[in-house]
């Protein structure tokens, strides 16, 4: 099993934005092959940062979820609403890879 915590900054202006349009990232990433769970939400801690907490069966299905088409989508409209580029740790197996 592959874990993944991608975490991201927000411009406070764009933060409700951000939130609507994952949403819509959710659903079409739940169908999935190898999604198991795929959530975002808004830290307790700091309200314009965004953390998704994905499980996927394999790493090549985590690697077919993010050459798919909605994601595409979702990185092209995200991107202008970013404070900072998203930070990626992929674990599995004991091991953790940050990107």
């Amino acid at each position: 099993m592959i874990y993944v915590i991608a975490t991201t900054p927000i411009k406070p202006e764009c933060r409700e934005d951000f939130i609507k349009g994952h949403k819509a990232c959710i659903l079409e990433t739940l169908k999935e092959k190898g999604c198991l769970s795929y959530e975002g939400h808004v830290s307790v801690n700091d309200p314009n940062l965004y953390v998704v907490v994905e499980r996927w069966e394999t790493r090549d299905d985590l690697n077919a979820h993010g050459r798919a088409p909605h994601i595409k989508a979702w990185r092209e409209y995200s991107t202008p609403l970013r404070a900072a580029p998203t930070v990626l740790e992929i674990i599995s197996d004991g091991k953790v890879e940050k990107f």
